[in-house]
């Protein structure tokens, strides 16, 4: 096994390792947005009227909020990326050296 076949080896276990990370962030924080909300509007001592609004307008604002954690999650994904991308140019700098 050659150099290169380990740098290659090693760069895809990297980004497996980083999206299992994203995806398991993005899957964590829509189950907590869907928990706290639900946990938020049936905890609350109020009539009957007033829980089913409040449930209304949950349903109502979650497209956003699940737009707002999709968008963060996005974000987090891309300095990831950058980051490993700035790791492999740096081994690769280091390895070619090396030669």
């Amino acid at each position: 096994m050659s150099i290169r076949d380990l740098i290659e080896k090693g760069k895809k276990s990297i980004c497996k390792r980083q999206a299992k990370k994203i995806n398991g962030t993005v899957i964590g924080a829509a189950v907590g947005l869907t928990v706290g909300a639900v946990a938020g509007v049936l905890l609350t001592p109020k009539s009957g009227r007033e829980t089913r609004t409040d449930i209304a307008n949950a349903v109502k604002e979650f497209p956003r909020k699940a737009k707002d954690v999709l968008a963060s999650a996005k974000e987090k994904a891309e300095e990831a990326q950058e980051k490993l991308q700035e790791t492999k140019t740096k081994v690769t700098e280091e390895l070619t050296v090396k030669k």
